[in-house]
C-alpha cells in the first residue's frame, strides 16, 4: 500500500484562520491583510498566532473553519474490502480503479501482489474480531504448521479465482461480469478528496485500535501526508485533542 498527497488547498491554515476570524470581525475580511485579520490573536508573530487560534478552535469544538480546506490523496493497492469501508464516509469524494473497465487477467494472484496479504499468513496472533479456531487445528498443528496450512488454503483459493476469471474472459465473458469470481482482497487503486474536518473524523474512526488493520494502515498514511500539508492542525489533532472520538463527525 502507498499513499501520496496529489493536490491540496495552498496555505490551508491561513485560509481556515481567515474563515474563523470572519466570524468575530466587524470589518469585511476581504479588505484585510492576514496580519490585520490576526491582530487580536495572542502571539509574537503570525505563525504563533495561527497556533493559538487553531488550538482554540479545536479545543472549543469550532470545527467549521476546517471545512474550507481540502486535500486529494492517491492510494495504491487497497483491497475491495478496505475500499468498501472508507467509502461509507459520504462527505468524502472517491474515484476507484474500475473492475468493469480494467482487465485483471494479468494480475498476480500471489498474496501481497495482486491480492492483499492478510496478517494471519505471517503470525498466529489474533489480528481481528471474532477469532475462533477449531480445536482440531489448535491441538494438531504447531505454529509453523498452522501458518503453512493457512497459506496453502489462501493461495489455492486465490489461484483458482484468478484462473477462472482469466478463463471466463478468454471465453468471451465481459470483465464486468467475470469480476464476480475475484476475491474481495483484490487490490485496487483509489483517489480520495476530503476537507480537513472530514479527514480528522476519518482519523477518529479508522485509525483507532477498533478499526481493521488495513484501513487503519491506510488512514495513518493519509494522516502522515496531511501533517506535511496542514502541520499545526494535525500536530494538535494528534497530540492535544483528548477524548476526540466522534467529536468531529459532520
Amino acid at each position: 500500500m502507498e499513499v501520496e498527497l496529489l493536490k491540496a488547498t495552498p496555505e490551508p491554515e491561513k485560509t481556515l484562520c481567515l474563515a474563523a476570524r470572519n466570524d468575530y470581525l466587524e470589518e469585511w475580511i476581504g479588505d484585510m491583510t492576514f496580519e490585520e485579520a490576526m491582530s487580536a490573536i495572542d502571539g509574537d508573530n503570525t505563525d504563533v498566532k495561527m497556533e493559538t487560534l487553531i488550538g482554540h478552535l479545536m479545543e472549543h469544538g469550532h470545527f467549521g473553519p476546517f471545512e474550507h480546506v481540502q486535500a486529494t490523496f492517491a492510494v495504491k493497492g487497497i483491497s475491495r474490502s478496505c475500499m468498501a469501508q472508507i467509502t461509507r464516509h459520504r462527505h468524502a469524494s472517491f474515484d476507484i480503479q474500475s473492475m468493469r473497465y480494467v482487465n485483471f487477467s494479468d494480475m498476480s494472484p500471489e498474496p501481497g501482489e495482486g491480492v492483499v496479504l492478510i496478517p494471519e499468513l505471517e503470525t498466529t496472533d489474533p489480528a481481528g474480531r471474532n477469532t475462533d479456531m477449531d480445536d482440531v487445528y489448535a491441538d494438531a498443528y504447531s505454529d509453523e504448521q498452522l501458518l503453512d496450512a493457512r497459506r496453502e488454503q489462501y493461495e489455492a483459493a486465490l489461484k483458482q479465482s484468478f484462473k477462472s476469471y482469466g478463463n471466463l474472459v478468454d471465453m468471451g465473458v465481459a470483465p464486468e461480469n467475470a469480476r464476480m469470481v475475484l476475491p474481495i482482497g483484490t487490490k485496487v487503486n483509489m483517489v480520495v478528496s476530503m476537507n480537513a474536518r472530514m479527514l480528522m473524523h476519518v482519523g477518529d474512526m479508522r485509525a483507532s485500535g477498533e478499526a481493521q488493520w488495513e484501513i487503519r494502515e491506510m488512514t495513518e498514511g493519509i494522516l502522515d501526508a496531511a501533517s506535511d500539508w496542514c502541520p499545526i492542525t494535525f500536530d494538535y489533532y494528534e497530540n492535544n485533542l483528548k477524548n476526540r472520538k466522534n467529536r468531529l463527525a459532520p
